[in-house]
């Protein structure tokens, strides 16, 4: 009870730091639920397109873009483009590059890029596009000339294209759900590693270290039991974020959806207690861990699409971001904004995700105790 009421002591002290990254927490989740609300409804069946055309008048061109009007809303984007994409309110960016129609035609395989967003209709706008290409791409290969091949496109593209958007899955509240939770992340990984690397301190303060080696206390009991201290604060920590989640996002998170999300903020909890542990370990100087806190926990955000979506990082920041445990959380998250059917297959990337994570614990905690047992001998 000793190593528990002293334990207690210094939370309490630094409640305000927990209290913050609440505050923190609450206000941006509140301000993703203000923006999400304002596109929430489309009245319009069909997708809503942005084309970028880079290419000179081309009869194929201009009839791929003839062929897009007719089946959606073709936009113009006064602002940056791939904001309005990333806001839903365009579906589709469409790029076609310079020379696209002649590169076709002469068989030199030009690519027309998309970017999508992740609303039900994107996928439709996406279809439509890959529609054009696909039959088009077969009757370039029939040796004709322009105006054959645009005939027969055309001819072949003649039935109305009807699609029922059967989904049940309402894309706009895992959304935000998958927002908040990800922004979850940096303040569970900053409060912990703040909060328990400052009570760590104190118990790895010089005086007291050397006394706890004279004395008859085994050190790895003392440090399952300040393991399991941590872990009981950060589990109150993600109870405490998990029902300000219930409130600012609803009954989500009583659907399937939302008991994995649930499930995977606890595992990445823990992953960020035992990181803290074995960080603890490593630094005993309170000074440093402002420093700890802006390096880890904000670096690893930006890197793995906490505060900037995923989707628009570049992929060399996504490979580097496979050293930390945000990544592997964050990936789940963005899995279950898209995800409908619960079945092994589907669930198989999220049960990987968990399972890494649950490494990185074991990893954390085992080197944590190596080094303990080192300055234990040392001292």
């Amino acid at each position: 009870m000793t190593v528990f009421n002293a334990f207690l002591k210094i939370l309490k002290r630094n409640k305000v730091i927990i209290i913050i990254y609440t505050v923190m927490l609450i206000v941006f989740g509140g301000l993703n639920m203000t923006a999400d609300n304002n596109a929430t409804n489309f009245e319009s069946s069909k997708p809503d397109v942005y084309i970028e055309n880079k290419d000179d008048s081309n009869n194929i061109t201009n009839n791929f873009i003839k062929y897009m009007k007719e089946n959606s809303n073709i936009k113009k984007i006064d602002k940056n483009i791939e904001d309005a994409l990333f806001y839903q309110e365009i579906d589709l960016i469409i790029y076609i590059p310079k020379n696209y129609g002649n590169d076709f035609i002469n068989g030199n395989s030009p690519e027309i890029e998309i970017k999508k967003s992740t609303g039900a209709n994107s996928s439709y706008a996406k279809m439509l596009v890959e529609r054009y290409l696909k039959v088009a791409s077969i009757y370039q290969k029939e040796n004709l000339n322009e105006n054959e091949v645009i005939s027969k496109i055309n001819n072949a593209l003649t039935s109305n294209i009807k699609v029922d958007l059967k989904t049940k899955l309402d894309t706009n509240k895992l959304a935000r759900s998958t927002f908040y939770f990800n922004f979850e992340s940096y303040s569970i990984m900053a409060c912990l590693i703040y909060v328990i690397c400052l009570i760590m301190s104190t118990f790895n303060n010089e005086l007291i270290r050397k006394r706890n080696i004279i004395s008859s206390t085994n050190y790895r009991k003392l440090n399952s039991k300040l393991l399991l201290y941590n872990c009981l604060f950060a589990f109150i920590v993600w109870l405490i974020y998990l029902v300000m989640g219930h409130i600012l996002l609803g009954d989500i998170i009583l659907s399937k959806q939302g008991v994995i999300y649930a499930v995977n903020s606890l595992i990445f909890t823990m992953c960020a207690v035992s990181l803290s542990f074995l960080i603890s370990t490593l630094v005993t100087k309170k000074e440093a861990i402002n420093g700890i806190v802006n390096v880890i926990a904000v670096g690893s955000s930006f890197l793995c699409g906490a505060f900037v979506p995923s989707m628009w990082l570049p992929d060399s920041v996504l490979t580097m971001a496979h050293i930390f445990p945000t990544y592997y959380y964050i990936n789940t998250n963005d899995t279950l904004t898209k995800l409908e059917e619960f079945s092994f297959e589907t669930l198989k990337p999220i049960l990987i995700n968990m399972i890494i994570m649950i490494i990185f614990i074991i990893v954390f905690i085992v080197i944590a105790n190596i080094i303990s047992k080192r300055k234990r001998k040392i001292g």
